[in-house]
């Protein structure tokens, strides 16, 4: 077998896979950032944007046009300059219709183009019609006057301008969002006169601080009418900075005992806040609310109708619950990172945003009277020309009509430029035979003074300001409204606790040797009497309230808690506590116990060990629960015991041996978890066959009933004295006969 010869890679470049991917990733967060995902300062516009804006100028599609078909203009566009999804660019050219999505909406549409319900439930390009708004004028009307750089196409059979020569900062003036590689902008929407306002503040005083700026840029104009509650401060630091987030609010009025909310946040959907708050009533965590009407229509855009249980209803603190848990209210974040005029993308604070702007503006000025300076001078150039040939025509008109090459023979005879005599050449002899000397010497006066006024501007910086200055006001003029979110400092909204919108009642809680909870209302219930599923029964209970919680522990000693009123109805078996709750594998749940966040509980183990606890350091929202009783091998947890006053009540333990021991409440230590101090003491010897029974407490005036078999023991609080000892003694055997206890309770 021959050996086959080895491929040569003469004249392609070799690299090491890791630089490949390396410049490969680089050039694509490249294209993302610069041609897809941020704005270019100057015109505040995206690729896509841009190219759909001066797509539709090209097609004649403006203001006073009639509309087209979206799919022309988005053919034109994916064919021309933007080869990407049709869809894609369609929702770009959707977006800028939109008046609820847009402050100023650059485009005009005709037909479904969505609704703030359901923003992209607008119908396919095939049906709807657009044309440009009159504002986009702002962005195209200087456009053939040199004021841009043409760039060709992508495949280089035509041109497209770079950017658009933007007369006003529509960066700001309609915001922007985009997500690109390792970076993200968020420029909010902003009002038209206050922007104006603060350029005529820089361009009188180019070291005005951004604060003083702010005098004049309040905070974001959202399209809607929903306030702003962002204090001042917070909007004054995140013109600063260039980075921070803005809060917007409902707003609502009182109608009739009833409450209408006539203003939703920007981009907040009303059916999904009408959805949001039905399902808080459904899972009762609304009482106070009866019932929830969409009264929306074309005459009122939001109009949402809250009906409140009675007239007792707090509206103040329902409306601040609301705000809370649904999108009544809503965070926007703010992040001014765009393209400046350098090319590099950099979050800019307000006043590196409008001055760098003003610098935009102040070129695209200067090429715009540079150009029309040029055309000035060209058109005076050729008149002198058209002047020279009138005053000559008869001899004009023998050389065109005896010269073979006339050309030439003119520039030689009248000293003309070459543009000149082809212009004399292109004239009309009808044209020549009607012009005037007088009109011609008028045009040049006209072009004359014209020329002196653009050369002054280009020579004097203060009239330039000047000018730029008029041209924003005339736009402000025409383009300007009112103020539409208002700016009003509210403070932090709160949300109900849960608990108090739950009312009160009594209820009992049983879990089952299974695990199975379930709660009871009132405290009359027999818990053992109640039914079981096959091969299950009771296993503990304990009485709370609907507004308590209640806590599980398990036989690892750690503890797991819930709402009383979240556990499922008596009537049925309950679910299993391990459908809330992930309990370590083998571990199995033992005792409960409730109360309020203060109550003291004595938590204690079969070795006789324990210590008081507060409730609250029972409770916790960790699905896995939380340590609290450090038991020893071989060691289990005791039903927990409610005490009424550490300083006066006793701890009463029992052993299986018949051994009770009562001691002050105050020799037990308070912890927040461990082990504890030894109650009772049970010899080590006997530690496999002995165990405690149970642990209870006594307050004065109440008796400890001991349970022996079908027996009960009563012992008065006086009774216990004859048990009473020192913490960690054996204390004393009970009577002949009930020396087997298998429980303690309390009356």
């Amino acid at each position: 077998m021959t050996d086959l010869p080895r491929p040569s890679f003469h004249g392609f470049e070799q690299l090491p896979l890791r630089e490949y991917a390396e410049r490969a990733y680089l050039d694509y967060s490249m294209y993302v950032v610069l041609d897809r995902a941020l704005p270019f300062l100057g015109d505040g516009l995206k690729p896509v944007q841009r190219r759909i804006i001066y797509a539709m100028s090209e097609l004649g599609l403006g203001a006073g046009a009639k509309p087209k078909k979206s799919a022309r203009t988005v053919g034109d566009v994916i064919g021309k300059y933007h080869p990407h999804g049709d869809s894609a660019c369609y929702e770009a050219l959707v977006l800028m219709a939109q008046p609820f999505s847009y402050r100023y909406p650059l485009i005009d549409g005709q037909g479904n183009f969505g609704s703030t319900d359901d923003p992209k439930s607008f119908a396919a390009m095939r049906y709807t019609e657009s044309k440009l708004t009159p504002i986009a004028e702002v962005l195209l009307g200087e456009l053939g006057q040199g004021t841009t750089d043409w760039v060709p196409n992508f495949d280089g059979t035509m041109e497209e301008p770079s950017w658009l020569p933007a007369r006003l900062p529509h960066l700001l003036l309609n915001g922007t969002t985009g997500i690109a590689v390792g970076m993200a902008t968020d420029v909010p929407p902003h009002n038209l006169n206050e922007i104006v306002s603060a350029l005529i503040r820089l361009l009188d005083d180019p070291d005005a601080s951004v604060t003083e700026l702010c005098e004049h840029v309040r905070g974001p104009d959202y399209p809607t009418t929903a306030e702003i509650i962002t204090p001042a401060a917070d909007l004054r630091a995140i013109y600063q900075t260039g980075h921070g987030s803005v809060r917007a609010r409902a707003t609502f009025l009182k109608e009739n005992g009833n409450i209408v909310i006539t203003a939703l946040p920007y981009q907040v959907s009303p059916s999904k806040v009408i959805e949001q708050i039905a399902q808080l009533m459904r899972a009762k965590k609304l009482p106070w609310l009866e019932d929830i009407r969409d009264e929306s229509d074309h005459a009122n855009p939001v109009r949402v109708v809250l009906v409140p249980r009675s007239n007792r209803v707090d509206v103040e603190q329902l409306m601040g619950h609301l705000f809370v848990t649904t999108d009544l209210e809503r965070s926007y974040r703010v992040n001014l990172n765009v393209i400046g005029l350098d090319g590099r993308p950099q979050v800019k604070n307000l006043k590196q945003l409008l001055s760098e702007w003003l610098n935009f503006r102040s070129d695209t000025v200067v090429r715009r009277l540079n150009h029309r300076l040029q055309k000035v001078e060209r058109r005076m150039h050729l008149l002198e020309g058209l002047l020279i040939a009138f005053l000559n025509l008869d001899e004009v008109i023998r050389i065109v009509r005896t010269e073979d090459e006339p050309k030439p023979v003119l520039i030689a005879r009248f000293a003309l430029s070459d543009e000149q005599a082809e212009y004399i050449l292109e004239t009309r002899l009808r044209q020549l035979a009607r012009l005037e000397e007088m009109k011609i010497r008028g045009e040049q006066d006209a072009l004359a003074q014209e020329r002196d006024q653009i050369m002054a501007l280009l020579a004097n910086k203060t009239k330039l300001k000047k000018l730029i200055k008029d041209e924003l006001l005339a736009d402000a003029k025409k383009f300007g409204d009112e103020r539409r979110s208002p700016l009003v400092e509210r403070g932090a909204a709160q949300a109900i606790d849960e608990t108090e919108l739950v009312p009160s009642e009594p209820m009992t809680v049983v879990l089952s040797e299974k695990g199975w909870v379930r709660a009871a209302k009132g405290h009359e219930v027999d818990p053992a009497g109640m039914s079981y599923r096959d091969g299950d029964g009771l296993l503990a209970a304990v009485r709370s309230r609907s507004t308590h919680q209640v806590a599980f522990i398990d036989s690892e000693g750690r503890s797991y808690s819930a709402l009383v009123h979240t556990l499922p109805s008596a009537r049925g078996n309950g679910e299993p506590v391990t459908g809330r709750f992930s309990p370590a594998a083998g571990a199995s749940f033992q005792t409960l116990a409730s109360g309020g966040n203060d109550d003291r509980f004595v938590l204690a183990s079969t070795h006789g060990y324990g210590f008081v606890t507060r409730f609250e350091n029972l409770t916790g929202r960790n699905k896995a629960g939380k340590a609290m009783l450090n038991l020893s091998a071989g060691s289990h947890v005791l039903q927990p015991a409610q005490l009424a006053n550490p300083q006066t009540d006793r701890i009463v333990a029992v052993t299986s041996a018949g051994n009770l021991l009562a001691i002050p409440a105050s020799e037990l230590p308070e912890l927040d978890k461990g082990k504890g101090n030894k109650i009772i003491d049970i010899p080590k010897a006997k530690l496999s066959t002995e165990r405690v029974v149970a642990v209870a407490t006594v307050s004065p005036g109440n008796t400890l009933l001991v349970r022996s078999g079908q027996r009960t023991m009563n012992l008065s609080f006086k009774d216990l004295e004859e048990y009473l000892g020192a913490r960690a003694t054996r204390g004393r055997l009970l009577p002949r006969g009930w020396q087997k206890v298998d429980g303690l309770a309390v009356d």
